[in-house]
Protein backbone atom coordinates (compact mmCIF):
# COMPACT_ATOMS: atom_id res chain seq x y z
CA UNK A 1 0.00 0.00 0.00
CA UNK A 2 1.39 3.51 -0.86
CA UNK A 3 0.49 6.95 0.94
CA UNK A 4 0.09 9.63 -1.26
CA UNK A 5 0.31 12.83 -0.17
CA UNK A 6 0.13 16.18 -2.16
CA UNK A 7 2.66 18.35 -2.73
CA UNK A 8 2.64 22.10 -4.43
CA UNK A 9 5.00 22.49 -7.59
CA UNK A 10 7.49 25.14 -7.05
CA UNK A 11 9.66 24.64 -9.93
CA UNK A 12 9.27 23.48 -13.54
CA UNK A 13 12.44 22.77 -16.01
CA UNK A 14 13.54 20.63 -18.79
CA UNK A 15 16.24 18.22 -17.35
CA UNK A 16 17.01 15.80 -20.92
CA UNK A 17 14.09 16.56 -22.32
CA UNK A 18 11.72 15.71 -19.54
CA UNK A 19 9.91 17.97 -17.76
CA UNK A 20 10.71 18.12 -14.06
CA UNK A 21 9.86 19.57 -11.03
CA UNK A 22 10.55 20.35 -7.46
CA UNK A 23 7.03 19.57 -5.40
CA UNK A 24 6.86 20.75 -1.62
CA UNK A 25 5.75 18.58 0.64
CA UNK A 26 4.57 21.15 3.62
CA UNK A 27 8.06 22.08 4.13
CA UNK A 28 10.17 18.94 2.76
CA UNK A 29 10.92 20.07 -1.56
CA UNK A 30 11.75 17.07 -3.49
CA UNK A 31 11.99 16.93 -7.36
CA UNK A 32 9.57 14.77 -9.29
CA UNK A 33 9.25 14.10 -13.28
CA UNK A 34 5.78 15.50 -15.00
CA UNK A 35 5.49 13.70 -17.89
CA UNK A 36 2.32 12.53 -16.98
CA UNK A 37 0.86 15.57 -16.11
CA UNK A 38 2.45 17.55 -18.67
CA UNK A 39 -0.11 20.56 -18.32
CA UNK A 40 0.49 20.99 -14.30
CA UNK A 41 1.78 24.69 -13.81
CA UNK A 42 3.40 26.56 -11.02
CA UNK A 43 1.35 26.43 -8.08
CA UNK A 44 -1.09 23.44 -8.53
CA UNK A 45 -0.67 20.20 -6.43
CA UNK A 46 -0.13 16.96 -7.04
CA UNK A 47 -0.04 13.68 -6.32
CA UNK A 48 3.44 11.67 -6.67
CA UNK A 49 3.78 7.97 -6.72
CA UNK A 50 7.59 6.40 -7.12
CA UNK A 51 9.26 9.95 -8.51
CA UNK A 52 6.67 10.42 -11.20
CA UNK A 53 3.53 13.06 -11.13
CA UNK A 54 0.27 10.76 -11.59
CA UNK A 55 -2.29 13.23 -10.80
CA UNK A 56 -3.05 17.34 -10.62
CA UNK A 57 -5.67 17.85 -7.48
CA UNK A 58 -7.32 21.09 -7.27
CA UNK A 59 -5.77 23.07 -3.64
CA UNK A 60 -8.76 23.04 -1.55
CA UNK A 61 -8.42 18.59 -2.03
CA UNK A 62 -4.66 18.98 -0.99
CA UNK A 63 -5.60 20.96 1.97
CA UNK A 64 -7.90 18.37 3.23
CA UNK A 65 -5.85 16.27 2.66
CA UNK A 66 -3.16 17.44 4.07
CA UNK A 67 -4.95 18.42 7.32
CA UNK A 68 -6.31 14.70 8.00
CA UNK A 69 -2.81 13.44 7.56
CA UNK A 70 -1.63 16.03 10.66
CA UNK A 71 -4.57 15.02 12.78
CA UNK A 72 -3.57 11.43 11.81
CA UNK A 73 0.30 12.26 12.73
CA UNK A 74 -1.62 13.94 15.65
CA UNK A 75 -3.47 10.45 17.00
CA UNK A 76 -0.55 8.65 16.58
CA UNK A 77 1.63 10.76 18.67
CA UNK A 78 -1.28 11.28 21.50
CA UNK A 79 -1.15 6.69 21.55
CA UNK A 80 3.00 7.14 21.50
CA UNK A 81 4.20 9.75 23.32
CA UNK A 82 7.64 8.69 23.28
CA UNK A 83 7.42 7.99 19.85
CA UNK A 84 8.80 4.28 20.81
CA UNK A 85 7.83 0.91 18.69
CA UNK A 86 5.37 -0.82 20.90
Amino acid sequence: MCLAIPGKVVEIKEDEGLKMGRIDYSGTVAGACLEYVPEVTLGQYVIVHAGFAINIIDEVEAQKTLKLYEEMIDLQAEDNPFGEDE
